[in-house]
């Protein structure tokens, strides 16, 4: 099969790998659908720790069963599915208290084994959900960001009335801004410095778009009650903690540098009792997200604005790397 290898860190091609044979409990998926994430930048040029090399990349995918292992009795050739990437040992301490997004031997497909960037991908059959014939494959492979987005909610949940201020209009930013839009948010402002995203987050509900957080200030000047960082970028999130009301809460989506680190004040968070919340990709919030997108209650479609051939990966890996578009996807 036809599969994109990251050979070790800076070093990518498309070639030839064997295909996929399912062991127990395990299926094969013929990928419909691959989208390429931010994270997926970090992980090429080696600064996220838990990848080995080589490894074909690919989390976020969807596509129809073709090969199933023993002990399978749940999944039939042919069914279209969704394919959570988490991989938890299920033993570990965090495991046991059900925060496996946490799991001291966290993996997943894509990020630590092999993944969908490929023809084929072996995956445990337990991780596939079911998906409607009225959802396409490149919708389907949008429910893992979704999730994401679904778990932040739940590490800082919606509050009816409240002002919301997004930072990063790239995919993680318009959709979890969408989910605390049907929340009960009277105020959601983006803020994004390219020009060409601003319209799509009008499109999916966003109430007001600037291009700088000085900006969104104008229209809430005592600060937004919650502040959502999209971007990673440590001087975006110094300058988002300003943008913070009293009594309010910042939630750290973005993936940023593991080395990187911000300044804020620790007064401010005493005196004005700020709630910092961090949001770690899913957790029992992949099923929830996939009933959000075969329910028309988000707007995914605005946010996929490249489809490419496989075998054109780099060419569309420098596409996400120059920040064009939002969200890229294959068609193996």
């Amino acid at each position: 099969m036809r599969a994109v290898i990251y050979e070790e860190p800076g070093v990518m091609r498309v070639g030839e790998k064997a295909d996929p044979t399912p062991l127990a409990g395990e299926a094969v998926v013929k990928v419909g659908a691959v989208g390429i994430c931010g994270s997926d930048l970090n992980i090429a040029a080696g600064l996220f720790p838990p990848t080995p090399f080589p490894i074909t990349p690919g989390h976020e995918f969807a596509g129809e069963i073709v090969a199933l292992g023993a002990q399978v009795d749940y999944l039939r050739i042919g069914d279209r599915v969704a394919v959570d990437p988490s991989l938890f040992c299920g033993h570990c301490r965090w495991c046991r208290v059900g925060r496996g997004n946490l799991c001291e031997n966290w993996g997943a497909i894509g990020d630590t084994v092999d993944g969908a960037a490929a023809e084929f991908v072996v995956v445990p059959a337990r991780n596939c959900h079911h998906i409607p014939e009225s959802m396409s494959f490149a919708q389907a492979a949008a429910i893992e960001p979704l999730s994401c987005a679904v778990h932040a909610t739940a590490m800082a949940p919606p509050r009816v009335g409240e002002s919301i201020l997004v930072v990063g209009g790239g995919t993680m930013g318009l959709l979890t801004g969408q989910l605390y839009l049907r929340g009960g948010a009277r105020r959601l402002a983006l803020v994004e410095r390219k020009a060409d995203r601003r319209p799509i987050g009008a499109q999916v509900g966003f109430t007001d778009t600037f291009a700088a957080i000085s900006d969104a200030l104008s229209v809430e000047p005592a600060g937004f009650d919650l502040v959502i960082d999209a971007t990673g970028v440590p001087a975006a999130i110094e300058e988002a903690f300003g943008a913070i009301a009293k009594g309010g809460r910042f939630v750290q989506v973005g993936v940023a540098p593991p080395e990187a680190s911000v300044q804020i004040s620790p007064y401010r968070l005493y005196y004005e009792e700020i709630t910092v919340v961090g949001s770690m990709a899913v957790l029992d919030s992949y099923a929830p997200a996939l009933d959000l997108i075969a329910g028309g209650l988000v707007n995914v479609d605005a946010l996929l604005t490249h489809c490419e051939d496989l075998d054109d990966y780099p060419a569309a890996f420098e596409t996400l790397r120059r920040g064009e578009g939002l969200k890229i996807q294959l068609t193996p």
